[in-house]
């Protein structure tokens, strides 16, 4: 059965280990000028389309509800390798010289004319199989986004990093610092302001996160490659967009629903400290009488009031105070033919997704929630991704909503 999108797998092999991707010609994004980077002038490295040999393609993006932070997005692409082109000691090889980690590979699908990013990200590891008995052997390569990038990319000193920024131009420093291309970010202005950097050892990723989680907003690499930073406004009105419908009489069909209740998620007394600040500690009583203490520390903060860190504490504890059933995942095929296939390529973290389930007993579960996490599984014959949903990440009040903008009841953001 023929696939409902066209998928490519691009794989660049321009030298050198550097965040951003080749000027392009046709390439919605980065046949722009001032967009890709532009390549070597000295050696002629390939840019390789594996799709004709391609036999699976394996992403996973998302936030890790437990630790409750976006990790890096991975892909696996397993490509036939009848000629040995993925042998690194194959001289004959085209690659030959070519196959080394963190060259760039993309993943892409196109329906009705459009094109979907589904990955971009770096090599990590090329896994090498012959099975015996079998003519042809075959190649695992492994990605990661650029988060992995950051991950390596130690600082001590952020430049031009002063007190009294917002997180939003705190992030873009710290970027800057990696040399992370500016054509490869959406950054909004935060609503939070940070100290001076403190100039401690870490990587740059930690860093970005500290003021992530100062604003209480979202940080994240995107399907194109981009790195994206959420506002904590601009998430809580995320929640207020018209939802996707997804049940089994009209909506888009799903399966394999995972549905979960129990404590894990509970948060009921926070504290909060800030660089050289005193520790802000919120609690919700009720909840505590209810589920017991479930208590979350966060220490060198680089938010610059006393009165921030309180904040953020007292947001934290509203969100998470309370728990009820929660679907942490569906699978939807898009093989069948009801399901807009469009719609599923162009979901990403913060869509919003409303889930009808009607339950053995006939009695009918209704979830709002947010798609947090997406895993796509594509061989010649299959395609299907699974959904990870979550309830928002930051709550407050939104007009005109009838889930956040209930007056007494919804929660106050700040």
């Amino acid at each position: 059965m023929a696939l409902p999108a066209q998928i490519s797998v691009s794989f660049d092999f321009t030298s050198g280990a550097t965040f951003g991707y080749p000027f392009t010609i046709g390439d919605a994004k980065y046949g722009k000028l001032g967009t890709g980077t532009l390549a070597s002038t000295t050696t002629p490295e390939p840019t390789v389309d594996l799709t004709p040999d391609v036999r699976s393609i394996s992403i996973k993006r998302g936030r890790n509800i437990m630790r409750d932070t976006y990790e890096a997005g991975t892909c696996t692409v397993r490509v036939l390798d009848p000629n040995s082109y993925f042998n690194p000691q194959n001289t004959a090889s085209p690659y030959y010289g070519y196959l080394t980690p963190l060259r760039k590979l993309r993943v892409s699908a196109t329906t009705g004319g459009v094109g979907y990013w589904l990955f971009s990200g770096y090599t990590t590891d090329y896994k090498y199989y012959y099975p015996q008995n079998q003519e042809t052997g075959y190649v695992d390569i492994v990605c990661s986004d650029a988060f992995r990038l950051m991950q390596q990319a130690g600082i001590v000193g952020v430049t031009d990093a002063t007190a009294g920024q917002d997180t939003g131009t705190r992030i873009g420093k710290i970027l800057d610092q990696v040399s992370f291309p500016t054509s490869m970010r959406t950054i909004d202005t935060g609503n939070t302001t940070c100290i001076a950097d403190p100039g401690t050892s870490r990587t740059s990723l930690d860093a970005i996160k500290n003021a992530e989680f100062s604003e209480q907003g979202a940080f994240y690499i995107n399907t194109a490659g981009t790195a994206v930073f959420i506002n904590r406004t601009n998430v809580i009105k995320k929640y207020g967009e018209t939802p996707i419908e997804f049940n089994q009489t009209g909506g888009i069909p799903y399966r394999d629903l995972t549905f979960a209740f129990d404590d894990k998620l509970i948060i009921n007394s926070s504290t909060m400290t800030r660089y050289g600040g005193t520790a802000q500690t919120a609690q919700d009583l009720t909840s505590i009488a209810k589920y017991f203490p479930h208590q979350l520390n966060q220490s060198n903060l680089v938010l610059q009031t006393d009165g921030d860190a309180l904040n953020v504490a007292k947001i934290y504890v509203a969100t998470r105070a309370e728990t009820t059933i929660r679907i942490d995942a569906m699978t939807v095929d898009l093989l069948d033919p009801t399901v807009p296939t469009a719609t599923m390529l162009g979901l990403d973290y913060f869509s919003n997704l409303k889930i009808t389930n009607v339950q053995p007993d006939g009695s009918t579960i209704v979830k709002t929630l947010q798609a947090q996490g997406l895993d796509w599984n594509i061989t010649p014959n299959s395609m299907k991704v699974t959904v990870t949903t979550l309830e928002p990440i930051v709550e407050g009040f939104i007009i005109g909503s009838n889930v956040s903008g209930i007056i007494s009841q919804s929660i106050m953001a700040y």
